[in-house]
């Protein structure tokens, strides 16, 4: 109870979402099986925070859903007026009947000049983008962020950060690991090698369902 007496609080003294961000939040609720999956108010504004406080050229999304982490992300990418400097967002989401839903919060927020989305799977598509990533926020399926890690660790630029949701996965982490399921195992296995990586700095945020922050060095 105190857990979620202190969430209501930082939320309560968070700057309030956007009325478009907040819209996007209840529709979210209102239409999807797993609405949990959503990242939220405070989630959504410490990613839009990152993004701001970087303020990258190129972002990349893995695990679009509805799009709120996307619009919060986009809208710290750099703004430069010279064309081809404009900060430019890819998102990818494997689930095709959330593309209309995504599109219309994308155009809503006038965001269509900044975020690409591309429906399919992930580890498909990010070999045909041909971009140096400032930073990247992993939030798709559990068994393959190891892999999505490996994928794009080439193409971050040194000094770039990449954010990994879900880490904590409901305390799971902490169980057995003899029976686990295949969702634990891959967060453990993931969580466990960017421990171990000497190519990175790296600090878990037990916010939300906790945050891993990754610099490559």
């Amino acid at each position: 109870m105190l857990k979620e007496e202190l969430d209501a609080y930082a939320e309560a003294h968070s700057t309030p979402e956007t009325p478009l961000l907040a819209r996007l939040n209840r529709e979210t609720h209102l239409s999807q099986v797993y609405p949990q999956m959503l990242s939220g108010h405070l989630q959504g504004t410490f990613l839009r925070m990152i993004s701001q406080m970087i303020c990258p050229r190129r972002i990349l999304e893995i695990g679009t859903f509805t799009g709120y982490s996307a619009i919060n992300l986009a809208m710290g990418l750099n703004s430069s007026p010279i064309p081809g400097e404009r900060g430019i967002m890819h998102t990818i989401e494997v689930n095709p009947e959330q593309e209309e839903m995504i599109r219309s919060f994308i155009r809503d927020a006038s965001m269509e000049d900044q975020i690409i989305l591309h429906i399919g799977k992930a580890l498909e598509i990010i070999p045909q983008l041909d971009e140096t990533w400032d930073l990247v926020f992993i939030d798709a399926d559990k068994p393959n962020y190891l892999n999505y890690y490996h994928l794009i660790f080439q193409h971050v630029r040194k000094g770039g950060f990449i954010v990994a949701d879900n880490v904590l996965w409901d305390g799971k982490v902490l169980g057995d690991s003899g029976k686990m399921d295949k969702d634990t195992r891959g967060i453990c296995q993931f969580n466990d090698f960017v421990q171990n990586d000497e190519r990175v700095e790296n600090m878990v945020l037990p916010l939300r369902d906790g945050l891993m922050i990754i610099r490559k060095l």
